[in-house]
C-alpha cells in the first residue's frame, strides 16, 4: 500500500525531490499569495450533509466534460514548466491521465511539445493557448494542435500581463535558470532529479523554441517571452481563434458573472471559473466562492467548469454540488509528478477518486450526475 494517502503526502515528497526554484514555481501565488491561500481555505468552509441508511451499491463517477466521456469529472489543468518537476513531465502526466480516463491539458509554456505528447499518447488531449503578439506563431500553434488531433482548445484569458511572484524572483528563476552557488547546491542534493534531466533532451520550452521567429535557445526565448504576452487581447479575438481552431473551445479565467455572460456570446463550449491558481490578481476571490453565482447566471447556456484550490476528492464534490460540470487539478498532479513521476500522477488521481467516491456514498448518492446543492449545508 502506498504511503501517499493524501495530496499533502505527495507534496511533502515532491518538496524533497524537486529543486527549490522549480518546486516554488509550482507552489507560489501572486504578490502576498492571499488569493492562492483563499482558494484552498474557502473549500474548508463548505460542509456536507451526512446521510445514512441509503443504498450505496453500484456507485459511478463516470460522466462527460464537453461531450467527452471521463472516468470522473477531473481533468489535469494546463501548467507551465511541468517538465521541470520531473524529466519529460508533460509526457508522463499525459500518459497517466489517458490510462486513468481523464483529460490532460498541455500548456503553451510546456517543456515537452505538442508533438512530444502526441508521440506517447493514443487518445486526443487538450491544448491550452496563450495569445502572443506574434500572430503567425499563434496561428501555427493552433494548426499544430489540430494536426496532433487535440480534441479541445483551452484559451486562457487572464494572463495578458504577468503578475509578480516573489518566490521566483528570490530564487533567481529565469530562462536559463541562474546558476548561483545556492541553486547549484540545491540541485546537487537532489541527484535523482538531476539524473533525470541529464537523461532527457527536453529542457526548454519546446512549443516555442524552433517555432517562434528568432527563438533558437533559452537566452533568445527570454527576450521573446518578455515582450510577447499580448495586453491588447479582447473579446473580439475569441472569434478569430474559434474560427481558426474549428473545434471544441473552452475559455479559462472567468471569475466574474458579467464576464461569464460575455463568454456565452462567443460560441465557446465551456468556461473555467479560475483565478489562475491565485497566481495573477492577488486579492481576487477564490474560485469556489464565485462558482455558484456564475452557474446561476450562465449554467443553462454554457458548460461551467472550475479550477483552483482543489486538493481532495471532497473538494471536487463540493464544486460539483455548486454546479460545476467538471473540475481541474494543477498542483495536485504536479506534486505527484515531482514525488514519483508517472506513478505519482496516477497516485494523485487515485487519491482524489477514492475520496470522491467515498464522500459521494456517505452523502447518500450513487451517481455523480445526480449531485446538487441539497447535499450541502446552506
Amino acid at each position: 500500500m502506498s504511503l501517499h494517502l493524501t495530496i499533502d503526502d505527495l507534496k511533502s515528497q515532491a518538496r524533497r525531490r524537486v529543486p527549490t526554484m522549480f518546486f516554488d514555481y509550482a507552489d507560489s501565488g501572486g504578490w502576498t499569495e492571499s488569493t492562492y491561500r483563499a482558494n484552498e481555505e474557502d473549500f474548508k468552509k463548505i460542509k456536507f450533509r451526512q446521510r445514512v441508511l441509503v443504498d450505496m451499491d453500484n456507485r459511478t463517477l463516470e460522466t462527460t466534460m464537453i461531450g467527452e466521456k471521463v472516468s470522473m469529472p477531473v481533468a489535469l489543468a494546463p501548467t507551465g514548466s511541468t517538465g521541470m518537476q520531473h524529466a519529460d513531465g508533460e509526457m508522463l502526466a499525459a500518459q497517466a491521465a489517458e490510462e486513468f480516463g481523464v483529460p490532460f491539458t498541455l500548456s503553451t509554456m510546456a517543456i515537452c511539445s505538442i508533438e512530444d505528447v502526441a508521440s506517447v499518447t493514443k487518445k486526443p488531449f487538450w491544448f491550452q493557448l496563450y495569445v502572443m503578439r506574434d500572430k503567425d506563431f499563434v496561428y501555427n500553434l493552433i494548426d499544430r494542435a489540430k494536426a496532433a488531433n487535440c480534441s479541445a482548445l483551452v484559451l486562457t484569458l487572464d494572463l495578458q500581463i504577468l503578475a509578480q511572484r516573489h518566490k521566483d524572483l528570490r530564487n533567481g528563476l529565469s530562462a536559463p535558470p541562474k546558476m548561483t552557488p545556492s541553486n547549484i547546491l540545491d540541485m546537487a542534493i537532489r541527484p535523482r532529479w538531476v539524473m533525470g534531466m541529464l537523461g532527457t533532451k527536453r529542457r526548454t520550452f519546446r512549443n516555442i523554441v524552433g517555432h517562434a521567429k528568432g527563438v533558437t535557445d533559452l537566452s533568445s526565448l527570454k527576450a521573446w517571452t518578455d515582450e510577447q504576452f499580448d495586453p491588447s487581447l479582447s473579446w473580439k479575438d475569441v472569434e478569430w481563434i474559434r474560427e481558426r481552431w474549428g473545434g471544441k473551445l473552452i475559455l479559462k479565467g472567468i471569475l466574474d458573472k458579467e464576464d461569464a455572460e460575455m463568454a456565452t456570446r462567443t460560441g465557446a463550449d465551456a468556461i473555467i471559473v479560475s483565478n489562475h491558481g491565485g497566481r495573477q490578481l492577488d486579492g481576487a476571490p477564490s474560485s469556489i466562492s464565485v462558482l455558484e453565482e456564475i452557474v446561476e447566471k450562465v449554467g443553462d447556456r454554457i458548460e461551467v467548469h472550475m479550477d483552483g484550490g482543489i486538493r481532495s476528492g471532497q473538494d471536487v464534490l463540493k464544486a460539483l454540488c455548486l454546479g460545476a460540470k467538471g473540475t481541474y487539478i494543477g498542483r495536485p498532479f504536479l506534486y505527484g509528478l515531482g514525488a514519483d513521476g508517472k506513478r505519482g500522477v496516477t497516485r494523485a488521481l487515485e487519491i482524489i477518486r477514492k475520496e470522491l467516491d467515498m464522500t459521494l456514498a456517505l452523502c447518500g448518492r450513487r451517481d455523480i450526475n445526480t449531485v446538487g446543492k441539497d447535499m450541502l449545508y446552506r
